[in-house]
């Protein structure tokens, strides 16, 4: 082979692993995105949308849950419970045009002591890994299922296994760490459980923490990665590979409902919110040799994320504030603790952020395009698009929206 052409088969090679890479990176693999941090890549959004909304490709009925979407390579994945059949449902729907690709479903009445009168759930979101997609439901029955054809690879029963019960239903997202899936499920000893993800063995299972009803995300301290979990009366960060606890700091909540995900970010900050008379507080994390130092910089009783996300931006991080009363859209300031505006404009909200809009749900079924800056949030575009209790996280890949209330999934165009 000539240089020549040698040449022009690396570049070759070189353009497809980017092409590859930039579409991976456009996908929306697990709870949050690509990060956890409802953070997109997309580019080129429109700037204002007609009276009516953004154009709708498509919409569905889905039925009873709030299992946000996950999306890979033309495809989502999400979870739901059948009215029918009383069954919770893991789909594969084609993005394209909505229709079913595969149902994976399984019996699931509810367990001893759990009250479902805000909804039977499901609660979680999808993880996708490989050849696999893994789903937990309300009565954390956790199963790996082939991504292509929903047949299943192995599964867990939580409550036979581990015997925790979740009052309002079982609501971590699972997150992956190498080989292994990560999910919390408190309890003495199980607080944290990492299992395999080739056989569904239990790789570790460590802590006696309070089951919270947050989702973890993975950071990197120093150059050490960490597990933070946002358990019933703390925020703890563990080794990611073995289940150790490198630390821990206090966040007691009325009834230990810690739900939001915390928010980490540049300065090695780390943000965690909770309603229910949590409140805010911002700690400062440094490593050195396997030892880590938490540092409390401020706490703010008047800032209360209740289920919604947060979305950090530079200095300040937005969200829903409130619990049980109305939630104002809200910005705090990371440097200060302070709040420096509240927007009375919109009800409970969940969010992403791309090309420098926040795309956002209400409570109420409305979709909203905005700009939230220190001064203030601007909303460009408001529709009414969704009839249901409307309390999932959108999902954006590239430009397309995937929005879901109590029955309905629908997907619009944003460009």
């Amino acid at each position: 082979m000539s240089n020549r052409v040698l040449c022009q088969h690396v570049t070759l090679l070189l353009a497809i692993a980017l092409a590859t890479q930039l579409c991976l990176a456009a996908d929306w693999p697990q709870w949050g995105g690509q990060n956890r941090d409802f953070k997109a890549s997309s580019k080129g959004l429109a700037t204002s949308w007609p009276t009516s909304g953004p154009h709708q490709l498509w919409s569905r009925e889905l039925g009873e849950g709030y299992s946000a979407v996950a999306v890979e390579a033309g495809r989502l994945y999400t979870l739901y419970r059948s009215e029918d059949t009383g069954k919770e449902i893991v789909i594969a729907i084609n993005a394209a045009d909505g229709k079913t690709i595969w149902e994976y479903g399984y019996e699931a009445p509810a367990l001893p002591g759990m009250n479902f009168e805000y909804g039977q759930g499901p609660h979680t979101s999808p993880l996708i890994v490989g050849d696999l997609v893994f789903a937990v439901g309300a009565t954390g029955k956790f199963h790996a299922l082939r991504k292509n054809s929903g047949t299943p690879v192995w599964s867990h029963d939580f409550y036979e296994e581990f015997g925790t019960v979740w009052r309002r239903g079982y609501s971590c997202s699972p997150m992956a760490y190498r080989d292994t899936v990560i999910v919390t499920l408190g309890g003495k000893g199980n607080a944290v459980v990492a299992f395999n993800r080739a056989d569904g063995s239990v790789a570790w299972k460590k802590q006696d923490f309070q089951y919270g009803f947050s989702s973890p995300v993975l950071i990197n301290v120093d150059g050490q990665d960490q597990l933070v979990v946002f358990m019933g009366n703390e925020v703890a960060g563990l080794d990611p590979a073995t289940g150790d606890l490198l630390w821990s700091h206090p966040h007691k909540t009325n009834y230990g409902l810690n739900i939001s995900t915390p928010v980490w970010g540049e300065g090695n900050l780390l943000f965690v919110s909770s309603a229910y008379n949590g409140g805010s507080r911002l700690l400062r994390l440094t490593q050195s040799k396997g030892k880590t130092a938490v540092e409390e910089l401020w706490f703010n009783n008047r800032m209360r994320i209740h289920f919604g996300n947060a979305i950090r931006i530079g200095d300040y991080v937005y969200g829903s504030s409130g619990d049980f009363g109305p939630a104002f859209f809200s910005a705090i300031r990371l440097s200060t603790g302070k709040i420096v505006w509240r927007d009375r404009s919109l009800a409970r909200t969940s969010s992403v952020y791309a090309d420098g809009k926040f795309i956002m749900v209400d409570e109420d079924g409305d979709l909203v395009l905005a700009t939230a800056t220190p001064e203030g949030l601007t909303i460009h575009s408001r529709a009414g698009i969704l009839n249901s209790n409307a309390w999932t996280a959108p999902t954006l890949v590239d430009n397309k929206l995937y929005v879901r209330d109590r029955k309905m999934l629908r997907a619009f165009q944003l460009d």
